[in-house]
């Protein structure tokens, strides 16, 4: 008899689990079926997404064009070398040769037949096609923003499960208040920071740029140039990060769930990585896609300070220079990013758990 209650009782908390929508982790937990269901909830997510997105991306690049017909600057100004100097007739020549009397819907209508035809247009702030400053730079703007946020990532999931699980203990009253401090800093003043610790106080790193002067790229010199911008943007996103899975982790050790678990016995790895993490990383990866523009806003001022030859220092340029062809292009291309990188993060909760209801 005592073998069957215990039967029955693991079978009732086994169910007051699933009611809670905890999950087992691990393909061995996963029936073929489960797996199937899973990927198809995400796929039906990201067709969703695609076809709102479009659309989407469409009234933004209208926007910005809209935008900047009524800018009170003088597109000509970025054509020329010294605009405060030319004569009038220099200006109805750069207005002719760029096109810039054209109606702005003319102006973005030609703009997105450029797009499907590869041609962006020719940049004024860089002097080169937008095709050729994008293929540039966009492996530097990735290899920053791709390591930072993967790393941001694992400490911020690694780090907020264990001092969850440890509340009111020492280091987590510790990195809860570092990270409020961060979460307060803006990343120029942590990028100061760095350059004048590191790279002036210690001249342990180069202060700027991705290559010694006089020298052509080198893997040696994109590493030891990338050092302190990476560092810059990857603190820039932890703090959020962190307190978001720390909270997470809090209110699923205090669920009757996590209780049944540990009156059968379970404990420390086994009890975060069976009960509490399936539930604890959904809200960190819904925050993942929604952090995407801050990590766009904080590539851009980090790579200013640093002088990274990445896009987003050419998307600040191409604005203050009123560089409309770069300007259009890397703007809508942050959005799509944007757009993506939340499909991307909503779908992997999805695949996680589709019981959590998201649709679109």
């Amino acid at each position: 008899m005592t073998a069957i209650n215990e039967r029955v009782a693991r079978s009732v908390d086994d169910e007051q689990a699933g009611e809670l929508d905890v999950l087992p982790v691990g393909e061995a937990g996963r029936s073929p079926r489960q797996t199937r269901g899973r990927g198809a909830a995400a796929r039906r997510l990201l067709l969703r997404r695609t076809l709102i997105g479009i659309p989407s991306l469409v009234l933004i690049s209208l926007a910005i064009f809209g935008l900047t017909a009524v800018s009170p600057f003088d597109p000509t100004a970025a054509y020329l070398n010294s605009p405060e100097f030319a004569t009038q007739a220099q200006r109805d020549a750069v207005t002719a040769a760029y096109a810039l009397d054209q109606n702005w819907f003319s102006a973005w209508w030609h703009w997105w037949g450029g797009i499907l035809t590869g041609d962006l247009g020719w940049s004024s702030t860089r002097s080169q096609e937008v095709t050729t400053v994008v293929a540039e730079r966009l492996p530097f703007t990735l290899i920053m923003a791709a390591s930072a946020l993967i790393s941001a990532a694992v400490i911020a999931i690694g780090l907020g499960a264990v001092i969850g699980m440890r509340r009111g203990g020492l280091l987590d009253r510790g990195c809860s208040a570092l990270a409020t401090i961060l979460a307060a800093t803006p990343p120029f003043v942590v990028s100061l920071i760095l350059v004048s610790v590191f790279a002036v106080g210690l001249g342990a790193f180069p202060t700027s740029g991705a290559r010694y002067p006089g020298e052509g790229y080198s893997f040696g010199g994109i590493i030891s140039h990338g050092v302190l911008p990476y560092i810059a943007l990857t603190v820039a996103m932890v703090p959020w990060l962190l307190l978001s899975m720390r909270a997470a982790v809090v209110e699923a050790v205090t669920s009757d769930a996590v209780r049944a678990a540990r009156s059968r016995g379970l404990g420390g790895a086994a009890l975060l990585r069976g009960h509490v993490a399936p539930v604890s990383v959904l809200p960190t990866l819904a925050l993942l896609g929604t952090r995407l523009p801050e990590l766009i806003a904080g590539a851009a001022i980090v790579e200013t300070v640093f002088g990274w030859p990445g896009l987003a220092e050419s998307l600040v340029d191409s604005a203050v220079a009123l560089d409309f062809p770069l300007m259009a292009t890397l703007a809508v291309g942050s959005a799509a990013l944007v757009l993506v990188g939340s499909a991307l993060s909503d779908a992997a909760a999805v695949w996680i758990d589709p019981r959590i209801g998201l649709t679109a």
